[in-house]
């Protein structure tokens, strides 16, 4: 009866297998607040030659998932600024990331 149910809400999406840690999200939104948003433009403002994408743009691209985002903060990308992450912040700033692609 259990594997019914769990294949029920599976077909109509009400299940999530892996749902996102609301604490791992904030501490995402932590590391993004003090260490991008200055090269990133915000919300509502004119994006420039001198500044990156908004966030929510560059989650909505096709393709943007949780292993292309490991990858990218594996990764050197100039003239993107390197900051070495910790292994541990680099996963929180995954989680907010998919946490935006949702909303």
């Amino acid at each position: 009866m259990f594997r019914l149910l769990v294949t029920a809400l599976m077909m109509t999406g009400s299940f999530s297998a892996a749902a996102a840690d609301p604490a791992a999200v904030a501490r995402g939104q932590a590391v993004v607040d003090e260490w991008c948003r200055d090269c990133h433009v915000r919300e509502g403002e004119k994006l420039t030659a001198d500044m990156a994408p908004p966030y929510s743009m560059i989650v909505a691209i096709e393709g943007r998932d949780r292993a292309w985002f490991e990858a990218f903060l594996e990764a050197d990308h100039f003239p993107m600024t390197t900051f070495r992450l910790f292994d541990h912040e680099k996963a929180d700033v995954v989680e907010w990331l998919l946490d935006l692609q949702k909303k």
